[in-house]
Order: structure tokens, then sequence, then C-alpha cells
């Protein structure tokens, strides 16, 4: 690299979403807004659970785990997404791009073990009620979650590892709104190639085991319930696993988009939208559509708000 008269970059300028001042202040104002009802949303949903003895069972503790992924992963993109609406010029250090990538990376990839744990959880529920306490003990569900976080970090180091290895040097504006794998790859240079393949390998990866792990759970589930005779009993049974799928099929869906489907068949514009979809409004839409189609977090809310009410 030296031979090339080149210096070694040692910041990165975020272009963000637009150039346009009104669009910008617009965009600051939505996504602010957005990004407030994420950490309340997400908080509460945590507190509420904390709090309620009638929601201290696996499923719910899952779902805990699934609300403080959200807020991690949120707020490892958003406030330099806002940031960078208000001023001119957004730059971060090389180190400081990589922390950034490699925090969205690991709550993301946690995410997707997290969705597939909680469906395994609805499969033990629904097929095995008998002995579900035996196969969800506190130790197994333990053991779950470390293997959630654990995946989550070893997916992470993956992509950062393969970012370690390149150079940069010459341009350093990326076309994004944070320090995404893709813009950060185009802007390196190495004769390596593995980086172009191995993290979409180990994401791919990722999304077929727990899309799998997920896809046997609901087939058996499915089974289950219909062998159920009154229909009042098939849909509470199915009641309990809408909100779970919706979750999955927004997650899913778009970080398969994003991350495993060539970088040829979509736009710069429409990976960014794609990203913002799965980085910023998922994480505030989770605890919307856990709470307002779950009977038991909305009784257990109001429960809550009962108690406090008459200590006041």
């Amino acid at each position: 690299m030296s031979g090339n008269n080149c210096t070694a970059v040692t910041e990165f300028i975020i272009l963000g979403l637009t150039d346009d001042p009104t669009l910008r202040v617009i965009l600051f104002v939505i996504f602010l807004g957005v990004y407030a009802v994420t950490l309340i949303g997400n908080l509460s949903i945590i507190i509420l659970i904390r709090n309620s003895s009638q929601l201290h069972t696996p499923m719910y503790l899952f779902l805990s785990h699934l609300a403080f992924v959200d807020i991690g992963y949120s707020s490892s993109v958003t406030p330099i997404m806002l940031i960078n609406f208000l001023v001119d010029k957004t730059s971060m250090p090389l180190g400081g791009c990589m922390a950034q990538f490699c925090f969205a990376a690991t709550f993301g990839t946690a995410e997707c073990f997290l969705l597939a744990v909680m469906a395994y959880d609805r499969y033990v529920a629904i097929c095995s009620p008998l002995l579900y306490s035996t196969h969800m003990s506190t130790r197994v569900c333990t053991m779950l979650l470390i293997t959630s976080y654990l995946g989550g970090c070893v997916n992470a180091w993956i992509f950062t590892g393969c970012l370690l290895n390149r150079s940069f040097c010459g341009p350093n504006k990326i076309n994004h709104f944070f320090c995404d794998y893709s813009p950060l790859l185009k802007l390196s240079y190495s004769e390596d190639n593995l980086a172009d393949v191995l993290p979409a390998a180990s994401t791919g990866l990722v999304i077929v085991i727990t899309v799998l792990l997920i896809l046997f759970s609901y087939i058996y589930i499915l089974f289950s319930v219909l062998k159920i005779n009154s229909a009042e009993g098939r849909v509470k049974a199915f009641s309990t696993c809408t909100s779970h799928l919706t979750a999955v099929t927004l997650f899913c869906g778009t970080t398969t988009f994003i991350y495993v489907m060539p970088k040829s068949s979509y736009s710069t514009d429409e990976n960014k939208v794609m990203s913002v979809f799965c980085i910023v409004m998922i994480p505030m839409l989770n605890p919307l559509i856990y709470s307002l189609r779950n009977n038991e977090v909305k009784g257990a809310l109001r429960r809550l708000m009962r108690r406090k009410h008459s200590f006041s």
C-alpha cells in the first residue's frame, strides 16, 4: 500500500439518508419519535415482565430478552443517524465504525436466535404441555439464552474479522446512514475475496438454522392444534403464536434481503430503506405487536397500573 503512495483511512464520513435540508428536519422529527417509542415500549415490556408474577414464565423471559436486544439493536445505529440529520458532516473513526457494526450485528443475530428459541418454547407448550416445566426448566432457558447471545457474537466477529483484515485506503465516504458491512467493503482494498463470501455464508447459515427451527416448530404446532376438538381451543392455541409469527416474518424477511441476497439484485437506496425498516422500525413494532395482540400482557399492565394507583 505504501508503494501506491496511499494514506490509510483513519475516519469515515457517513453520508446519511438524504442531502435535502427540509427532508432531513422532517426525518429527524419522525425518527426521534420512533426511537423514543422504541425505548419506552421495550423498557416497559422489560419492567412489566419483571414486576408481574403472572408473566414469570419462559415465554415472557424470552420476550424480555427480545426487548433488551431490540433496544441494543436500535441504539447501536439510531443516535448516529439522528445526529446526521442535524449536522452537515458526520464522521466516525475507523475503530468506532467497526464497533458500531459489531454491536449491530451482534444484537441483530441474537434476535434471530431468540425468535427461534421462542418458536421452540411455543412448540413445547402446545405439543408437550405436561412436560413443559421439565423441557423448559430454568437451566434449559439459561442455556438457550446463552446460545442466542453467543451465536450473535460469533456471527458479528466473522463480519468484523473480515473487515479488520481489509485495508482502507482512499475514499472514506460511506453511502449509508451507519457503518454497514457492504458500504465498508466497497471502500476497502484487498486481493482476498473471502470477505465477500464468508459473512454471507455465515448469515445464511444463521437464517437457515433459525428458520428451519421455527418452521419445524410450527409444523408440529399445526398438527397438534388440528387435533383439538373445539374451535375455541384451536383459536386460543393459535392466538399465542400470531404475534411471534408476525415478528419472525418482518425480521427474517428484511435480514435475508439485506445480507444474503446478491448485492447486484437491488440498489443502494433499496438497501437503505430495508435497513431503516429492519434496524429502526422493527424494534419499535415488536413491543406493539406483543402487547396489542397479547391478552396476558394487557391484563398484567392493567393490574400493575391499578396497583400503582392504589399505592398513590
